[in-house]
């Protein structure tokens, strides 16, 4: 059975890198660090991958973020798998814990994570089981 916790982060930062520009897009890549509330509470870091269509528009992202604090009251880490296909408005973002990443009182952790983005405020669900 899967158990939900919900609540907010705040980007603390954001240290875009361009690493390739050329016709058609630009290829970067992105530090960016978090802070939870919630059912999640710690921080996290993001390490993505990202793609700018010809016009610098967000095309298509990866990324893996490692989180490290509290779930529900249980200590630990894990990490997420993030992937973005597609462009403007298109988008379908997956993000999944990727199995076996889970330390502490969160070893055994699968599950997906949504995120809601709306007028600069984050907010997340993430539903999960511990094995």
């Amino acid at each position: 059975m899967s158990t939900k916790a919900s609540g907010t982060f705040d980007l603390t930062s954001f240290e875009p890198e361009v690493l390739d520009e050329g016709l058609g897009a630009a290829l970067g890549r992105v530090r960016i660090t978090k802070t939870f509330q919630g059912g999640l509470v710690g921080t996290s870091t993001v390490h993505m991958l990202s793609v700018a269509d010809s016009e610098g528009s967000p095309a298509a992202y990866v990324a893996v973020e490692r989180f490290t604090g509290e779930l529900n009251g249980r200590k630990g880490s894990f990490v997420l798998q993030h992937s973005a296909p597609g462009s403007r408005g298109e988008q379908q973002i997956a993000i999944r814990v990727v199995q076996g990443t889970g330390s502490g009182d969160l070893a055994g952790i699968t599950g997906a994570f949504e995120i809601q983005s709306e007028d600069g405020s984050h907010s997340y669900v993430l539903e999960y089981t511990l094995g």
